[in-house]
C-alpha cells in the first residue's frame, strides 16, 4: 500500500512542478497562446486534486501504526496545492485585468489589488468555516460520548437510566461559543 502512495507521492512532484512553470509563464505570454496555458494549468490542477484523493484512499488503507506518519505528508501536499491554487487565481487576475485593459484602455492596477485582496478574504472565510464546522462536529460527537458514558455508570450502578440527552445537547451551543 505505501509503494502506491510513494508512487503517487512521486508523480505529484512532478506535476506540481511542471504546473509551476506554467503558472509563472503565464503573465508572460499574451492571446491565444496565454489562453490556452490557462486552460491546460486548470486541467492539469484538477489532475492535481484527482491525485491528492487517491492519496488519500490509499492512506485509509494504510494500517493504523503507520497511518499518522501518511496524513502529515499528505496534509503537507494538500497545503501545497492551495498554494498552487493560490498563485494560479492571482496570475488568472493578471491576465483578465490585461485583457480588460486592451480592450477598454484604462489602468485598472487599483482592480487588481482589490481582486487580490477579495480572493485573500474568501480564502480566510472559506477556512474559518471549516474550522467551525470541525468544531461544530467535535462538540456534537463529545455531547454523544458523555451521553454514552452517563448511561453506562448509570447502568452499572443500577440506576434506571434517564434520557440526559436533552440536558446533554443543551451543553453543546456552550461549547461550540467556547471553540470561537
Amino acid at each position: 500500500m505505501s509503494s502506491d502512495f510513494e508512487a503517487y507521492e512521486q508523480d505529484f512532484g512532478t506535476a506540481t512542478a511542471e504546473v509551476t512553470n506554467k503558472i509563472g509563464r503565464i503573465p508572460k505570454l499574451s492571446g491565444e497562446e496565454k489562453t490556452q496555458l490557462v486552460l491546460n494549468v486548470d486541467k492539469q490542477l484538477e489532475e492535481v486534486r484527482e491525485l491528492l484523493e487517491q492519496m488519500d484512499l490509499e492512506v485509509r488503507e494504510i494500517p493504523i501504526q503507520s497511518r499518522a506518519m501518511y496524513n502529515s505528508r499528505l496534509k503537507s501536499y494538500k497545503q501545497e496545492m492551495e498554494k498552487l491554487e493560490k498563485d494560479f487565481k492571482r496570475s488568472r487576475i493578471a491576465y483578465s485585468d490585461e485583457v480588460r485593459n486592451e480592450l477598454l484602455g484604462d489602468d485598472a492596477s487599483s482592480s487588481e489589488n482589490q481582486r487580490a485582496h477579495l480572493l485573500d478574504n474568501t480564502e480566510k472565510l472559506e477556512r474559518s468555516s471549516r474550522r467551525l464546522e470541525a468544531g461544530y462536529q467535535i462538540a456534537v460527537e463529545t455531547a454523544h460520548q458523555r451521553l454514552a458514558r452517563e448511561r453506562e455508570r448509570e447502568t452499572e450502578r443500577g440506576v434506571q437510566a434517564t434520557d440526559r440527552a436533552p440536558r446533554l445537547l443543551a451543553l453543546l451551543p456552550k461549547k461550540i461559543h467556547a471553540l470561537l
